[in-house]
C-alpha cells in the first residue's frame, strides 16, 4: 500500500501513539495515508475505537514480527 508518511510508535504504550497519530495527521492533506508502526498490545483496540471516533479510516492493520503496522486515512 502505497503510504504518504510513516509515524515510528515502536516502544511507546498507551497513550502515547494515538496521540502522536493525532498531531500526524494534522500535517497531512485530506485522502492522505499514514501508516503507524507500534508494538503495544493495546495499539489495536486503540486504532479502532480512535478512528470510530474521529471518523479516520483504518484502511489496513497488519502484525510482522511483532510490530503492528496501521494504515490510517485522514478523513
Amino acid at each position: 500500500m502505497k503510504t504518504d508518511k510513516t509515524l515510528d510508535c515502536v516502544g511507546m504504550f498507551c497513550p502515547i501513539p494515538v496521540a502522536k497519530t493525532t498531531i500526524e495527521l494534522e500535517e497531512l492533506k485530506s485522502g492522505e495515508i499514514l501508516e503507524v508502526l507500534a508494538d503495544d498490545p493495546a495499539a489495536k483496540k486503540d486504532f479502532v475505537s480512535w478512528c470510530k471516533n474521529t471518523e479516520n479510516q483504518l484502511l489496513d492493520f497488519k502484525e510482522e514480527d511483532g510490530i503492528f503496522k496501521f494504515y490510517i486515512k485522514k478523513k
